[in-house]
């Protein structure tokens, strides 16, 4: 799905523009510093200067560095063939990056005025690449957390996941309720993700629960379900339709437990003391609308890779 420009992107941009060949703000700091003596110049200190529009700007104000593992279909994976749908992936010759993350974050570069490149990390070494300055903004289905937020600077959501379970339709905790239906069960997330780490609440309610050492990519969980390493997963609840759609050996436990604080809204991250800029994509991602979200969701979960 081809995004449609906003109006008040380019007005925004419009201004800043002018503010940039004005040289208003230099203007302003000089007339400042010729009215300081006399009477008059004590009336006018007594007041606060008016403030002016700055420009913001993210890394270098023409490209927009987007850090993703480009391995975590739909919000994110990477493709050979360039597309209406897809940013060049930075660091790896000739790929592409596709998904939610990326239409969301095309959406934020246009608004800022800028143009979007991904740039393709571990999903653990994100916060660290937007700290030492190696990407200007992370859009990876990252959701804001205590941690990460001490490290960080997170938008609002642009859009909110939630984590289920999966299981094959012929095992014994297909039609599981409860954590304590899940009993010797052996459930496996994906690394450094909550998907990983809701399963410690299932362990806590039933012990007899085995935690495993969770896989780097969403596509390795997959995999050990489907080879039988693992009895339960963790997965997306968006991307369920799809998963099943896929493999149609798999069923979602419907259960009655549910995880606590696995709601997972979809932040934009970037490095603290940017606060203009966090602002400006508050306000670019308050204007995708809810259908506009959901519309690119299908379409992502339509294009995604099996």
């Amino acid at each position: 799905m081809k995004t449609t420009p906003r109006v008040y992107v380019s007005d925004r941009i419009s201004r800043r523009d002018f503010l940039r060949l004005s040289g208003l703000v230099a203007g302003l700091g000089g007339m400042a510093v010729l009215s300081g003596c006399g009477p008059a110049s004590q009336d006018a200190g007594s007041e606060e200067a008016p403030e002016t529009e700055q420009a913001v700007t993210l890394g270098d104000g023409a490209t927009l560095r987007v850090g993703m593992e480009a391995a975590y279909p739909p919000y994110n994976w990477q493709v050979e063939e360039e597309s209406e749908y897809t940013i060049p992936i930075d660091n790896v010759d000739g790929a592409f990056a596709d998904g939610y993350d990326v239409q969301a974050a095309k959406i934020i570069a246009e608004g800022l005025g800028m143009e979007a490149v991904a740039v393709k990390l571990s999903f653990d070494g994100l916060i660290d690449a937007l700290n030492n300055g190696q990407i200007d903004i992370v859009c990876a289905g990252m959701s804001v957390t205590p941690d990460r937020e001490a490290s960080a600077d997170f938008s609002d959501s642009y859009i909110d996941d939630d984590i289920v379970m999966i299981t094959k339709s012929d095992s014994p905790w297909a039609d599981a309720k409860t954590f304590a239906d899940l009993a010797d069960a052996a459930i496996m997330g994906q690394a450094a993700t909550m998907y990983d780490d809701v399963i410690e609440q299932v362990v806590e309610a039933e012990p007899s629960v085995t935690h495993l050492t969770p896989a780097e990519t969403v596509p390795m969980v997959v995999e050990n379900l489907s080879s039988g390493a693992a009895d339960i997963i963790t997965y997306s609840m968006l991307s369920v339709p799809k998963l099943l759609e896929t493999h149609p050996e798999f069923v979602e436990l419907e259960m009655e437990d549910k995880f606590e604080g696995s709601l997972m809204p979809d932040n934009a991250a970037i490095a603290k003391g940017q606060e203009a800029a966090l602002d400006e994509i508050n306000e670019i991602i308050a204007g995708i609308s809810e259908d506009e979200r959901q519309e690119m969701w299908n379409a992502c979960m339509d294009r995604q890779p099996a």
